[in-house]
Formats: structure tokens, C-alpha cells, sequence
């Protein structure tokens, strides 16, 4: 059977460009397709080849790969994948629109349905701009919706990361998705049974991460609180922070290791899809205190590994902060769960089942 693997785009390294690398470590002789591709910017492909579109001759494409947005489509749609049986691909927008042969199959890991065309507003906000180009970029936007629900039912399976994106796959594409959780490497997580007394925020600095609210109860409550990450929100967010809460940038993987494994909580404030922080904070041992929306909720357990709080105000945060601190937590029963749930092995058991019994179908 011969086996193609398509991305979007490879010009960052992001999650759902971990899960692609994890598929490319698992099937080293399937052929890897993708738009654009920037090996200094993205995960390491080593020596595979990485086939790509026309886009990749226009200069600066890469680089600016969000302004290409409407050639993204046409340029999938004349990858030539005829020689093969299986396509796996690995989308948040436009990769599943590539064509295959009479009789092959092709799965999706749709890890989002494309945000910037079906969730506009909330996608575009963070760019000043938006508001002044917004009526020309709807009128553009509406044709893309066109084409991206006609692109959507090209793939005969859907695999989503979480319930809300399953969900959101059926409401807007009419797909059913098939549920599996993404994982992460328990091996890159040092466990630890004793924790030291600071909490731990890690994240991009960016406005829908809601640093905001940690920060704020934080200098409420004057407990140590160790923030990692970086971005555009760093500044304003120090300005505001009193001397408990320290902020150390990007970290190495060796320290980042040792500040998941030591934390007493990692503090989650965002509404994500999925989110790989509260996993990682479990394989190493640690509970999460974090917002109870979106997929936090196919990943914890209340108050076996982490805490919920209902709202997005630094009230409902210190309220979970402070139920989180009367529990005795078994560190080593939250290590399982991240171990028994989302492991790799754990993953591809349920994926190479899935991928069995579509190709069995005739």
C-alpha cells in the first residue's frame, strides 16, 4: 500500500505540526506533501524528501505564508497523488481538498475546521487592520467558505483531537469525526513526587491565552507564580505584575522539564480546542488548574488531576487555586493517566485501527 502524508503547510512548528511529525516518524516511507515548506522554521524532517506546490516559487511565500490564503486551495488541488492508496492528511484548513485516486482512502486530522473563514472575528482580532479591510476580506472569505465546505467532503474519514472539534467538524462541514486525543512523548517529562511551592503558567503571550486573569489573582492571592513563554503580550502583562511573579522567557527543554515536574499546579486560563500543556503537565506528575471549557474536558479529571474554574475572571480562578490546594493529590496516579491515555502507543493502537478498517472498505 502505498501511503502519501499532507499538511497544510510546514513554516512553523506548532501542534498540529507535532502531530504530523509523529506521523511521519511512524510511517518512514510514505511520501510527504505539503504547500509551503521552511525547514529552519518547522519540525526536522531530516532527509525525506518533502514534495511541494507552485507556491513555493514565489518569493517570500513562505515567510508570509498567511497572505497566500487564497491560493492554498488551487494549489492542493494539483498535487498529482493518483499513485497512491492511502492519503493521510493533516489539516486545520486546507490540506484535505487534495484529490485522490477511484478506490483510495483518505483520512483527515482535522485539527480545527479553518478558523479564519468560519470564526472570523474572533480569528482576525488580534490584527488592527482587520476592521478597516473587513469589507473586501468578507466578500473573498465568502467564496473561500464555498469552496472549503465543497473541499470538506473529499476526505472518507475525520479524526479530531477533541469533542469541541468534532463537533464543530459535524455542524459546519456535515462530517462525523471519529474522537482521538493527540499525545505527547511521556518519555520528554521527568515525573517528580515532591513539588516545590511555586505555580506555573506556560504559554504564548498572546491575548486569547489569558494570561491576564493568572496575573491578576495572582497579585490578589501574592503566591510565587513562574510564567515561561513569550509574545506580544509580554510587556503589558509585566507591567501589572507584582514582585511574586516572575517571568523567564523561553526556557530549554531541561528546564522546562524541571519546572513541569516541580510546579505545584500548571495554571491553564485559555479556551482551547485540545491543549498539549495540561497532558504534558500530567505526565510529569503535576495537576492543572485550568479553564473548564473545550478540551481540558476529554483530558482531566476533576479533582484527580486538576481543578476546574466556570469563568474567565481572576475571581473563579482563585476560588479553583484555593480547592486545588485542599486536595492531597496522588502524583503518581495523575502520572498514569497521562501515560494510560496519551501516549504515542496509546495513539496509534486506536489510529492504525481506524486507518484497518477504512481500507478494508470497499
Amino acid at each position: 500500500m502505498k501511503v502519501a502524508l499532507v499538511h497544510d503547510y510546514l513554516t512553523q512548528r506548532g501542534g498540529a505540526e507535532r502531530v504530523f511529525e509523529l506521523l511521519c516518524k511512524r510511517y518512514p516511507d510514505a511520501d510527504i506533501f505539503t504547500s509551503l515548506y521552511d525547514p529552519q522554521k518547522t519540525i526536522d524532517m531530516g532527509e525525506r524528501i518533502v514534495n511541494t506546490t507552485f507556491l513555493q516559487k514565489i518569493p517570500g511565500a513562505a515567510k508570509y505564508f498567511r497572505l497566500m490564503a487564497p491560493f492554498y486551495f488551487p494549489a492542493f488541488r494539483a498535487l498529482d497523488l493518483q499513485d497512491y492508496d492511502l492519503i493521510i492528511s493533516s489539516s486545520t484548513s486546507f490540506a484535505k481538498a487534495v484529490r485522490k485516486k477511484p478506490g483510495a482512502k483518505h483520512i483527515c486530522f482535522c485539527h480545527n475546521v479553518t478558523r479564519f473563514l468560519w470564526d472570523t472575528e474572533t480569528y482576525l482580532r488580534e490584527y488592527s487592520d482587520y476592521r478597516y479591510l473587513s469589507p473586501l476580506i468578507e466578500k473573498i472569505f465568502q467564496l473561500m467558505r464555498d469552496v472549503d465546505m465543497k473541499y470538506a467532503q473529499e476526505p472518507d474519514i475525520y479524526i479530531a483531537n477533541s469533542s469541541i472539534v468534532a463537533r464543530r467538524i459535524e455542524k459546519i462541514y456535515g462530517k462525523q469525526a471519529i474522537m482521538i486525543n493527540y499525545p505527547i512523548d511521556t518519555s520528554n517529562f521527568v515525573f517528580s513526587d515532591t513539588k516545590d511551592e511555586y505555580y506555573l503558567a506556560s504559554a504564548r503571550m498572546i491575548s486569547y491565552k489569558r494570561l491576564d486573569i493568572i496575573v491578576e489573582a495572582f497579585n490578589w492571592l501574592g503566591w510565587p507564580l513562574i510564567i515561561s513563554g513569550d509574545g506580544p503580550e509580554r510587556d503589558r502583562l509585566q507591567s501589572k505584575a507584582l514582585d511574586n511573579i516572575q517571568f523567564v522567557g523561553h526556557v530549554s527543554d531541561s528546564r522546562r522539564k524541571e519546572l513541569f515536574s516541580k510546579a505545584k499546579s500548571i495554571i491553564v486560563a485559555a479556551l482551547e480546542d485540545y491543549g498539549l500543556v495540561p497532558v504534558e503537565a500530567n505526565a510529569s506528575g503535576t495537576p492543572v488548574v485550568a479553564f473548564g471549557a473545550g478540551g481540558v474536558l476529554d483530558t482531566q479529571i476533576h479533582g484527580k488531576t486538576g481543578v476546574f474554574f466556570n469563568r474567565q475572571t481572576p475571581e473563579s480562578l482563585q476560588m479553583a487555586l484555593l480547592e486545588s490546594g485542599e486536595i492531597t493529590w496522588n502524583y503518581e496516579n495523575i502520572r498514569n493517566h497521562a501515560v494510560n491515555n496519551f501516549s504515542e502507543p496509546v495513539f496509534f493502537s486506536k489510529v492504525e485501527r481506524i486507518i484497518d478498517q477504512t481500507c478494508s472498505l470497499n
